[in-house]
């Protein structure tokens, strides 16, 4: 019912805007329009047009027109812009009384390198002068593209390896052959220069769980390495920025509608104009989407949306207060690795499980009700996925102060709830016999095996698995500040800056095993000893909760900072910039009887013999310092307007994370944080046909945690150095109608010092092996063509070279392919497209089961491969 109001409270505050007075939106008498048109005559929608020495600026709608109201008669200078495309500029003369068209020609560039970014820099400046490597995607790119998720368009950065295997959300980014355990954990995803969270790297709650992408979003630039340290913590790895759109003094709108093979409904709406002409102006947009999944549950996977908006005031062409927010309340399902054989190396599914969309999540056991320890009973929705709550609400102000100084603050304040549940593979495929004498020390003649549904008696050549159901319920709010001083000294520009942030995260587990036939929609299974009449399982529950947490992280950072650009020449311009943390983080662990507990309820059932507890049970608090200096210096060499090269240095750091802490708190000695040291050699070049930005990288990292939970309940914890050498290159080439975009990565991630003891009591001896997960090369290769001015259509062929599921080299994913390919069709102002994702339903692992390296039958294992091949549908509009 909440959800609901957020509804229509969203579609109330549209038809509010849509009712303002006229007079707020009137033209006026003077004007200039047209439409922006590249050398075939095709409009360019998206594109940058503003007139020189005042503060009208626009982007053109989807038939690439503008529109100027209330100009003053006069001289002007109309300049166009867009990514791809030369810059265009023109004299106009503006009369009295008259109402100006001037259509605007863009000649095609293979890649625009005078576009301005502002990620990861003190102040805007073009790509060509900037010595890092950035990506940068509009709008329209970002549509052309047709990502089915955050994480999905990140793929198409260089030296960036994403997972996008999970589905929507919880997916997993490893910048530069840095490995991890998973998630966004050394690098910062930013939303208009703030993080979306504080840490994107806490257990279960991956930074793409916070982020949507809809059409509110204006372009996204992601920076690789350089000066990520500088200007975001705990960032070495880089910066993603998401930059939403603001208002203009034309009303503009735009909906869009989405339908899929996979039952998907999803509808997009964003609205902008002013409510004061040349003063005050608004964005507001959204989104609500509900569908199966591509993966079939049985349920309804994923269903929300969400709504964020801006109002900006300009007090003049260069200062203004910006406030904004965003709501977002969404269900999404989790994948997670499934069960797969290998027949001669070539990856297929087992007996009854479709490898490309089967999924161990199933409607067959979505509620769960278990006794607790102690009396109650714990119940927990798997229908209800990982599902967030999120309220935030900021400002951004910026103030000329004086010809040389500038000031800008920026806050945020973000409250989440999040309720996450999804089912993780734990053990298993076994055949009946390897359980009944590998897990249950008995003979598989003993064992009786029944589903819980209708009684029915388990076919003897079905395999079993344990799949188990995890709750975690996280408490999160963050409130964040960066303020800085802007110096203009002619030819040195320097930025001065404190970033303040304090966040909390408070989390409580409650994890159990369900034991399952292993199939499309698998059922609960009930095991029982026909010789003792003892039972193991309870309703399908073989272990009741084996695992429970109650802990809690925060982090209090005070942080200064300071960047300085040198024009030394026309051509050459350096930069150097600190960074200084003096950051405290603390909190409490549970001090759990792990397996400990019988319930005692259970007559003859050993389902509740072990139980996890940590009720009455003291807490272990904890603090840990962190002190650091991040520093970098660059300089960049620009030969002409179409070519330049960098090189830079930078030292950054990533503290512990919340694993670590976890583990640790009694002896927090053990920790330290992990030490990024980078070289980068970057060279860019464009011209009308061909760009290339190539970056040339040496990355040594110290200490580098691995803290990937295992099957028993425990985490890795161990740590080790990494070295990897590599070279990113991302061009793209443009020739009348056709477009051909590839990006590639080469490098070589290896351990070093990774040498000790396991529990067990046996050595290990990592060093020199492959980091895990991590390939060697990988690229992305995707053409695109005009087949008429409103009839388009491109080709996405992505290559990910072989990697290794854990740190011994000895579990091998193969390499794999993955093809798409769309068309699009505009029409006056319409577009209608047609995507398609994994057309050749290629089984592409992108992990395997990091829990679990071992299965007792020999040709079946786990691991989590990309998803089928789906079809999406989509029509949007401009008004």
């Amino acid at each position: 019912m909440k959800q609901l109001n957020s509804y229509l409270g969203i579609i109330l505050l549209m038809l509010c805007l849509f009712s303002l007075p006229g007079s707020m939106f009137a033209q006026g008498k003077n004007s200039v329009s047209g439409k922006v048109v590249d050398e075939n005559g095709q409009t360019v929608p998206g594109a940058n047009v503003s007139l020189q020495g005042t503060d009208k600026n626009t982007i053109t709608d989807e038939n690439g027109g503008y529109l100027f109201s209330d100009i003053a008669a006069g001289n002007y200078t109309i300049v166009a812009t867009n990514v791809g495309y030369k810059s265009f500029s023109k004299e106009i003369l503006v009369k009295e009384g008259e109402s100006v068209q001037e259509n605007l020609l863009l000649e095609g560039e293979s890649q625009n390198l005078k576009e301005v970014v502002v990620t990861g820099s003190s102040a805007p400046r073009s790509k060509l002068e900037s010595s890092v490597a950035i990506t940068t995607l509009g709008a329209k790119a970002i549509e052309d593209r047709a990502p089915s998720s955050t994480a999905a368009l990140l793929q198409t950065i260089p030296g960036f390896v994403v997972e996008a295997s999970g589905g929507e959300i919880g997916n997993n980014l490893f910048a530069r052959g840095i490995p991890s355990a998973g998630a966004y954990e050394y690098v910062q995803i930013q939303e208009d220069g703030l993080p979306v969270f504080e840490d994107g790297a806490l257990q279960f709650a991956n930074a793409d769980t916070f982020y949507r992408l809809d059409e509110t979003v204006s372009k996204m630039e992601a920076v690789r390495g350089g000066s990520a340290s500088i200007f975001a913590n705990n960032a070495p790895g880089g910066i993603i920025n998401f930059i939403s759109k603001t208002g203009q003094n034309e009303f503009k709108g735009r909906a869009k509608f989405t339908t899929s093979d996979y039952g998907m409904f999803r509808t997009d709406l964003n609205l902008s104009g002013a409510l004061i002409q040349d003063k005050l102006f608004f964005n507001v947009g959204g989104f609500y989407r509900a569908d199966n999944g591509v993966r079939n549950t049985g349920f309804t996977a994923n269903k929300g949306g969400q709504i964020k908006g801006n109002l900006t005031y300009k007090f003049n062409d260069e200062d203004y207060l910006r406030v904004n927010f965003k709501h977002l309340n969404d269900r999404n399902t989790f994948y997670l690795p499934i069960p797969l054989k290998s027949n001669n190396g070539k990856i297929e599914g087992v007996a009854g499980f479709d490898p490309n969309y089967g999924t161990l999540t199933s409607v067959n056991f979505s509620l769960l009700n278990v006794p607790q320890y102690g009396g109650g009973t714990f119940s927990a929705d798997l229908e209800d996925g990982s599902h967030p709550v999120i309220n935030s609400i900021g400002a951004e102000f910026k103030k000329k102060i004086s010809e040389k100084v500038t000031f800008k603050n920026a806050f945020k304040q973000t409250t989440i709830d999040l309720n996450y549940n999804a089912i993780f593979p734990n053990g298993g495929p076994w055949t009946q016999e390897s359980y009944a004498t590998g897990v249950k020390n008995t003979a598989v003649a003993n064992l009786d095996y029944t589903y819980v549904d209708n009684g029915a008696t388990l076919d003897p050549n079905t395999l079993i698995m344990r799949a188990d159901l995890w709750h975690i319920q996280k408490k999160m709010d963050n409130f964040a500040n960066n303020f800085s001083f802007s110096f203009d000294l002619d030819s040195v520009k320097l930025t001065a800056g404190y970033y303040y942030s304090n966040w909390k995260s408070n989390q409580y587990w409650n994890w159990n095993s369900y034991l399952v036939g292993v199939s499309d929609n698998p059922r609960l299974l009930n095991v029982k000893d026909n010789t003792t009449g003892v039972d193991h399982t309870w309703n399908g529950v073989e272990r009741i909760t084996w695992l429970e947490r109650d802990a809690q992280t925060k982090g209090l950072l005070n942080d200064i900072y300071a960047d300085a650009e040198i024009k030394a020449t026309e051509k050459l311009t350096f930069n150097a910039g600190l960074r200084y943390n003096k950051d405290k983080y603390s909190g409490y662990r549970d001090n759990a009887r792990f397996f400990a507990e019988n319930l005692g309820l259970l007559d003859n059932n050993t389902a509740d013999d072990a139980v996890t507890t940590v009720k009455g049970n003291p807490y272990t608090y904890w603090r840990y310092d962190v002190s650091e200096w991040s520093y970098t210096a660059a300089g960049n060499y620009k030969f002409n307007d179409n070519m330049a090269s960098y090189i830079r240095y930078s030292h950054g750091f990533r503290s512990p994370i919340e694993e670590s802490f976890y583990d640790n708190a009694a002896d927090l000695s053990k920790l330290e944080n992990t030490k990024v040291n980078q070289l980068e050699l970057g060279y860019k070049y464009s011209n009308s046909f061909l760009s290339v930005n190539a970056n040339l990288f040496h990355m040594n990292l110290k200490n580098v945690a691995f803290t990937d939970i295992l099957s028993d309940g425990s985490s890795e914890n161990k740590f080790a150095d990494v070295n990897n050498i590599g070279l990113e290159v991302e061009t793209n080439a443009r020739y009348e109608m056709v477009k051909l975009g590839f990006t590639f990565t080469v490098q070589k991630p290896e351990y070093e010092n990774f040498t000790g003891t396991n529990a067990d009591g046996s050595t290990f001896d990592f060093n020199g092996n492959t980091a895990r997960r991590i390939p060697k090369f990988f690229c992305n290769l995707r053409p695109e063509v005009d087949i008429t001015k409103d009839l388009s259509a491109y080709v996405q062929f992505s290559y990910y070279d072989k990697k290794f599921t854990n740190q011994d080299n000895r579990q091998v994913l193969p390499a794999y392919k993955e093809v798409g390919a769309g068309l699009n069709y505009t029409y006056n102002n319409l577009r209608f497209a047609v995507d398609a994702s994994n057309l050749f339903n290629e089984i592409g692992l992108t992990e395997g089961d990091p829990r679990q390296t071992t299965s007792a039958a020999s040709d079946v294992f786990m691991a989590r491969p990309i998803l089928g091949r789906a079809f999406r549908f989509s029509v949007a509009i401009n008004f």
